[in-house]
């Protein structure tokens, strides 16, 4: 790549590359953490450096003058690794410290580093997250997230036939479709926006002069059409109590610390008196030892690889089509929304 866009050899920028690809080496060399997330941050963030610095210096090049900047001086976290939490007060200051906002600045998106500097990640949909931290901190007019898609579908049209471009949706509504596993935006993208009331764009671009969505103030939903979403390869985990006494509150509450301690998101809960039902994201690959500890103080029944479905603003011919051919395990009915487990 850099021999394509660099005629000099000689240029920095073939040694800035080749340092980065020495430090990821050296952390391989002399590392000694098991700890597999914490070595998980240190190595993913590399390609991002790279292909940032690549960026930054051939537009240099051709004229387009920028400034490049290491995001982990910027954004700083606690130690959770692979889905930091962000120090808003550090930030703030980092931020408003060391970012020029007179000239065009070409960062990393999401990653942040701890109090030692060590780097983190800052979870799923990250850089886009990125892209709103700085926009909070700096007050910006707007944030545009470039995407693949026209903009926020009402349904992933990999799994759903006849999606629909949302032209407008508000915070509120964003939100709500995001925290259901939307996979356009994030909860925490849209967040800070909306402290701030920062509109945000979703573009594409393969057609960038196509107006895309708005998420700002406004009209909840423009058209109003049900919205669609799918989570694949959760795992549907089924408890009752081993002499059919009630499962009370303080079995939730204890039920609730396993799952935080072994970090099993949480997409769907059902319970009865004596029994409770939980849907969960299994990405820190802990659920035999979540199984273990349950097994002690409950009958347990699991499902793997079920996918849940949730549906805004249903109908019952949404229902109807969605049901069709299909195993439904757990299903929960709210005043706008229907969530759905299946096999």
């Amino acid at each position: 790549i850099l021999l394509d866009l660099f005629e000099n050899e000689n240029h920095p920028v073939f040694k800035t590359v080749t340092n980065l690809f020495l430090d990821l080496s050296i952390f391989f060399d002399r590392n000694k953490s098991p700890d597999y997330n914490y070595v998980y941050d240190q190595v993913i963030g590399y390609g991002e450096l790279v292909s940032t610095t690549i960026v930054s210096n051939y537009l240099n090049e051709i004229g387009i003058k920028n400034n490049w900047l290491d995001v982990r001086e910027l954004v700083k976290t606690d130690n959770y690794y692979r889905n930091a939490k962000v120090d808003w007060d550090a930030t703030q200051d980092a931020i408003s410290n060391n970012v020029k906002r007179n000239v065009l600045n070409i960062t990393q998106g999401f990653l942040g580093s701890d109090s030692n500097n060590f780097t983190t990640t800052l979870g799923r949909e990250g850089s886009d997250y990125t892209a709103a931290i700085f926009a909070y901190c700096l007050n910006a007019e707007s944030v545009t997230i470039w995407k693949d898609v026209p903009g926020v579908l009402n349904a992933d049209p990999r799994y759903f036939e006849n999606a629909q471009l949302l032209n407008q949706i508000s915070y509120r509504e964003a939100i709500e479709l995001a925290f259901y596993g939307a996979s356009v935006i994030h909860p925490k993208t849209l967040q800070p926006l909306q402290r701030k009331e920062i509109p945000l764009f979703v573009k594409s671009f393969l057609n960038p002069e196509e107006n895309g969505t708005s998420v700002s103030k406004g009209q909840d939903l423009e058209p109003h059409v049900p919205c669609f979403i799918v989570k694949k390869n959760l795992v549907l985990i089924s408890l009752s109590s081993l002499d059919f006494s009630f499962i009370v509150d303080e079995n939730i509450s204890e039920i609730f610390n396993l799952l935080a301690k072994y970090k099993m998101k949480v997409d769907v809960i059902q319970n009865s008196a004596i029994s409770f039902s939980v849907c969960v994201d299994n990405n820190y690959k802990n659920l035999e030892k979540l199984l273990q500890h349950l097994k002690a103080k409950f009958k347990v029944d699991y499902t793997e690889n079920v996918s849940l479905y949730t549906i805004r603003h249903f109908d019952k011919k949404s229902i109807t089509a969605l049901e069709e051919n299909k195993t439904v395990l757990l299903k929960q009915l709210f005043d706008q929304t229907v969530q759905i487990v299946t096999q």
